[in-house]
């Protein structure tokens, strides 16, 4: 994500705040007229599309793996929540957004010109 540009979406004034499942750590929100899916695991919160590249479960009816994969509710299919990619050898990739854990909040980054902002 280095060198990219990135419109700042504030989400949270922190994780407590965010309505994760207190079973999977998995909740879908909406960002500006975009349907995003956050997930927490290992006390960092991740945030990708709501649904799979795949076939488009929604991804917050998934759950987290014990590898902290995300697992498409689907067809099953696992996506690294770091990367995007897929572990369970699809070859689909996950587009992910970066995440910040400001003083003021928790952000969530779009590429410039994303959303026309």
């Amino acid at each position: 994500m280095e060198g990219k540009k990135y419109n700042w979406f504030r989400i949270a004034s922190s994780a407590e705040e965010l309505p994760l499942t207190d079973s999977g750590g998995l909740c879908e929100i909406h960002v500006n007229s975009k349907s995003v899916c956050l997930a927490k695991y290992n006390d960092k919160i991740f945030a990708f599309p709501a649904k799979c590249p795949h076939a488009g479960g929604y991804l917050s009816n998934g759950y987290i793996d014990v590898q902290g994969n995300i697992v498409c509710p689907l067809h099953r299919y696992k996506f690294n929540m770091t990367n995007g990619r897929n572990v369970s050898g699809e070859g689909y990739y996950l587009k992910i957004y970066p995440v910040e854990i400001r003083a003021d909040g928790i952000y969530i980054g779009f590429e410039k010109g994303w959303f026309n902002v």
